[in-house]
């Protein structure tokens, strides 16, 4: 079954405006290629009981969640313990992550022309980079090899963690998505219909958007707008789905918007 996805942004640089956060548009059109959409999204500070109740809530969820930023090593990132604690689990260094930490340490030290040294302070602090939740799988990271890693909740919720950097997040999202959830790529596009509707409420029209659900197996939206530069107040309403049961769904749609006798505008197909 194609599984609920979701995503948790972790940071406080988005929340105080540093920042400007990617990976929302990214991860909905890496969905998007494949068929897939994404459902629900969260984003949290830099506060261990709010990361650990964030994570707990999407380990007991049955979601596929996708948790970007505070995997890293610093004082002031926490997203590693707190999904050890959400699960309640240890935290140890993962022996595969210490084997790809450590070979990228050798690269740097080759390309500064040093002698690498495993027992200096700070090499030894970098592996801190691979100490997961036990249990914990890896995520390869194409970009540094620094791997991030997924864990499997209590309720099904499965949480796959990567790090903040869009440059190496989204690789690692696509090797996720291409591996564990290939199999809920969708073959049928997904679609959506919509068309801009003049001089109506919502309230009208929610007994026609809801029989129209009742009948489809199909998502109605209702997008209203009070200053738009072309169009002024309108309504943009529609429905998403399947291609085939949005076609369905969507001749339904007008034939009902005719009987209201609304004015309706242009009318648009998203995929």
């Amino acid at each position: 079954m194609t599984p609920t996805f979701g995503l948790i942004i972790v940071g406080d640089e988005i929340l105080s405006g540093k920042r400007s956060d990617k990976h929302l548009p990214k991860v909905i059109e890496l969905l998007a290629q494949r068929g897939l959409s994404l459902s629900w999204m969260r984003l949290v500070g830099d506060n261990r009981e709010r990361i650990t109740g964030a994570l707990r809530e999407a380990f007991a969820s049955g979601d596929a969640v996708f948790c970007c930023g505070g995997i890293g090593a610093t004082p002031d990132d926490h997203t590693r313990q707190c999904a050890a604690a959400a699960l309640g689990a240890d935290l140890a260094l993962h022996p595969e992550a210490k084997l790809l930490i450590e070979a990228r340490m050798r690269d740097l030290a080759a390309e500064r022309g040093e002698v690498f040294d495993p027992e200096r302070a700070d090499n030894v602090h970098r592996f801190n980079m691979g100490v997961f939740p036990v249990g914990a799988r890896i995520i390869p990271n194409p970009y540094n090899r620094i791997p991030g890693f997924s864990c499997d909740g209590p309720g099904g919720g499965r949480v796959h963690f990567l790090p903040g950097f869009p440059v190496m997040a989204w690789p690692m999202i696509e090797g996720v998505l291409d591996t564990e959830y290939a199999h809920c790529r969708r073959q049928d596009a997904w679609l959506e219909r919509s068309v801009i509707v003049f001089g109506a409420m919502e309230a009208t029209l929610t007994p026609l958007m809801e029989q129209i659900e009742r009948d489809h197996p199909v998502k109605v939206f209702s997008l209203p707008s009070v200053d738009h530069p072309e169009f002024g107040r309108h309504i943009e309403l529609g429905v998403k789905g399947e291609a085939v049961a949005v076609g369905r769904a969507y001749v339904e749609l007008l034939a009902g918007l005719a009987l209201h006798g609304a004015q309706l505008g242009p009318e648009m197909v998203r995929s």
